[in-house]
């Protein structure tokens, strides 16, 4: 029998080339949030339209990660191994869209850039999750998420505030002819350059162990127990299946009963596809295919491990609670801070641009926490602890949006918002690269990003509806529900007990 043995703990400069490509994909993430309904609205769509055009983006990742998560599992490409490949392949992509995204000249051309770029975005980040659990030993698990993490924020810093710069440096911010001005015109093609050349460093500075030496680190290989969830799929029956279609139909009956907004439809489409594609899968189990990419899916995704399965409801409600935020907090601020709700007024748009360097504040603080503050108390309390910690810090941040009425205020809020942040990018996914079998890995980061994308497809879709319905014309509620999805995620918090932690 060979001798197990410890993976080389890594350096400071290990866990840097490690995770410096996430900075330069997080620029990609922030240009495209920052940016895409400006140029969206630059090529004559009218403001009810955006939501259909940004559902791009959810979409994209719902369907991309589980299957590149699946994928890099079971590649191995000689030397430039198992997930780098996906790195370097997303990175080119998104650097063609990044480029080519400011030249559109019509509508159709940006929203199909939209999804080519938010799909290139996570062919490279889905990856990268599993990637540090492959590379770093049980001990070092927190310290390279942390660092993952730090990198999430200074890219997201330096991705929104680089239409600013080209501002500041006298490029044009306005178009004469009213389309994308050179500002963003420069500001993605910038940020591609940066984005290919962070992943690119990741790539060319690491070497990823081969399956030889995964086995002697005593990791799980690809083919040991990869068919168990998918065995079990073959037992079970279609009852559940025919409840995700019924869920659906309610779903779809709902938005017509109550006027929801138009894109709930969505929800229900997934609902019924998920409950046909899982009776597919079955199907295919029953009759022995036990290697296609359906049936391991939905096996492991039905299969998921207990620990998972208790994150996934914590990530289900702080990832609600960071939506909420991203979409109302210019609504929020403009009219209870400034007080104007005419977009068109100088105080509307001081206080929208007050918004930009409140989000560069909470990222910033991320940024911070990851590398000081997460690290030492996970190591005193604990990471379930810690991440309790860092969803009310969250919660308070959010709740004090409730009652303060001064800008510079607010940035003492973004500080509990930083450390919630950069908590909810690191804790969980700590705790299931421990805690996950390495052969899967990637599939089960992939799926465990489902629970990303599904509340941002609630908020998107139901959240309008309930505010419209129970309190039209005030937005300031919407901070008291992300408040109140923080502490329901601290709560479930409790119920997930970390291997070697005490309860």
């Amino acid at each position: 029998m060979q001798e197990v043995v410890q993976k080389p703990r890594q350096s400071w400069a290990g866990l840097f080339n490690i995770s410096f490509g996430f900075f330069g994909i997080q620029i990609g993430f922030a240009l495209q949030n920052a940016n895409m309904s400006r140029v969206f609205q630059s090529l004559g769509s009218a403001i009810d339209d955006l939501p259909a055009l940004w559902v791009a983006a959810p979409l994209t990742g719902l369907l991309v990660q589980p299957i590149i998560g699946h994928l890099s599992d079971r590649t191995w490409l000689g030397r430039l191994g198992r997930r780098r490949p996906y790195f370097l392949l997303g990175a080119v992509l998104a650097a063609l869209s990044l480029f080519l995204m400011p030249l559109s000249e019509v509508l159709i051309m940006a929203a199909i850039l939209l999804w080519v770029l938010d799909a290139s975005l996570n062919i490279s980040m889905e990856p990268f999750r599993a990637f540090v659990g492959d590379m770093l030993r049980k001990d070092q698990h927190t310290a390279g998420y942390a660092v993952q993490t730090a990198f999430i924020g200074a890219g997201a810093v330096m991705g929104s505030i680089i239409p600013e710069i080209m501002t500041w440096m006298g490029v044009a911010n306005v178009a004469p002819d009213g389309g994308i001005p050179d500002s963003v015109r420069y500001a993605f093609w910038i940020g591609g350059t940066a984005l290919f050349l962070a992943v690119l460093w990741t790539v060319l500075t690491t070497e990823e162990y081969g399956p030889e030496q995964m086995a002697g680190f005593g990791e799980e290989q690809e083919g040991a127990g990869l068919e168990q969830p998918v065995r079990a799929l073959a037992s079970k029956g279609y009852l559940n299946c025919g409840v995700w279609i019924v869920a659906g139909a309610i779903v779809a009956v709902g938005v017509s009963a109550f006027s929801l907004e138009k894109e709930v439809y969505l929800l229900a489409v997934l609902l019924a596809a998920y409950g046909v594609l899982s009776a597919v899968a079955i199907s295919m189990a029953k009759q022995g295919n036990t290697t296609g990419m359906l049936t391991s899916i939905v096996g492991d995704f039905s299969g998921m491990p207990a620990i998972m399965k208790k994150l996934a409801v914590v990530q289900f409600f702080s990832w609600s609670a960071l939506f909420i935020m991203w979409i109302n907090t210019t609504p929020v601020v403009t009219q209870y801070v400034y007080g104007s709700t005419d977009t068109a007024s100088a105080a509307y748009n001081e206080g929208a641009n007050w918004v930009g360097w409140l989000f560069a504040t909470y990222n910033g603080v991320a940024a911070i926490a990851a590398l000081t503050l997460l690290p030492f108390l996970a190591k005193k309390v604990g990471k379930a602890k810690t991440h309790i910690f860092g969803l009310l810090c969250g919660a308070l941040g959010y709740a004090s949006f409730f009652f303060i009425r001064d800008p510079q205020m607010l940035l003492i809020s973004e500080i509990g918002i930083g450390i919630a942040w950069a908590s909810i990018l690191a804790m969980p996914y700590a705790i299931l690269a421990s805690s996950l079998p390495q052969a899967k890995l990637g599939v089960y980061m992939g799926l465990f990003n489902v629970f990303i994308v599904v509340p941002q497809l609630l908020v998107a879709t139901v959240m309008g509806s309930i505010m419209i319905m129970f309190f039209p014309g005030d937005p300031i509620w919407t901070m008291v529900f992300a408040a109140g999805t923080l502490v329901i995620a601290a709560l479930a918090m409790t119920r997930v007990d970390v291997p070697g932690e005490e309860a």
